[in-house]
This record gives C-alpha cells, structure tokens and sequence, in this order.
C-alpha cells in the first residue's frame, strides 16, 4: 500500500486531518507526520487532537513518500514561513506524487510557487491568493487537477477523501 506524508504544525483543522488519515489508515496505507521538528506534539485547533512529528521536513523528502496529505487550519500558513516545509511541498509537486491540499492547505502549495496554470479550490479566504498565485479558482467540493486533488473545507470532506483514494488506487 502506499506511504502517506502529513505535513503538519500546531492548530490543523481537526477533521481535516482525523477523517482522512483514519480512511487512509482503513485502506491499509501508511501515514508517517512530518513537520518541523522531529518528536514535537502538535494539536489541532478545536478537539486538541495530538499528533506526535515522525520526521522532520528537514530530513526527508518526496522520494521516501507516494503521496502528500495537507490539512488546512493554521497549521499550513505556520509552515509555509519555513523554508523546508516549503520545499517538501514543491518536492511533491514536481515530482508529479499525488497532493491531497484541503481548506487552508493550498497555502503552503501557493508559497512553494507550484500552482501557476493549475485549477483547483480552496477555503473562502484564499481565493484571492489563489488567483494571485497563477491558478484558476473554482468553486466545487472537490477538484482534481493532475496529481492535486483539493477542497474547500470540512464539508468537503466525503469527496475529498474518495478522490484522494481513487489518487491512491
């Protein structure tokens, strides 16, 4: 099955990272965290979800994954003011590996400079950053464009995980 990379810091969305990862893992896939620094603790915004770092973004890269997995919530505007997390993002990208970006997510895809002439959606609040950034905004549950598979938020959840599944099938 396939190993999926979940960039993560404090204050993620907590379903956006809960329902996914819990799919994933009942699909047989494996989900390693990846965030700023090894063995940290972070926690989501709303139910304190604990997620334990696995490796550093510093020390790993897109080669040791299958595919990326970006929950929104503050957690992607904390990490794209690190270089590394945004280098690991645009490793994934360029690489063509699946993206799984939902609500906030494409934050961090916007600041690896990686969305130019690519279509896809986003929480309300980056719409504009999104155009800004080169890409087409469409206003959809879900929106497959290549190997980036996106959403607008936790609503979007049900599409977003079967289109990343299919990503992964």
């Amino acid at each position: 099955m396939s190993k999926i990379a979940v960039i993560i810091d404090d204050w993620f969305e907590d379903s956006e990272y809960t329902e996914p990862v819990s799919e994933f893992r009942g699909k047989g896939h494996d989900i390693i965290h990846v965030g700023l620094e090894k063995g940290k603790t972070v926690k989501g915004k709303k139910q304190q979800t604990p997620v334990t770092i696995d490796q550093s973004v510093n020390q790993t890269g897109a080669d040791h994954f299958d595919a990326l997995l970006i929950p929104g919530g503050y957690s992607p505007d904390q990490l794209r003011a690190h270089p590394g997390a945004v280098a690991f993002v645009r490793d994934f990208m360029e690489k063509n590996k699946p993206v799984f970006s939902i609500c906030h997510g494409p934050q961090l895809l916007i600041s690896a400079d990686v969305i130019r002439g690519r279509t896809l959606t986003g929480f309300t609040s980056i719409i504009q950053d999104i155009k800004n950034a080169g890409a087409t905004f469409v206003d959809e549950a879900v929106v497959t464009d290549g190997n980036l598979v996106t959403s607008r938020n936790p609503n979007d959840l049900p599409g977003f995980i079967h289109a990343a599944l299919e990503k992964l099938a």
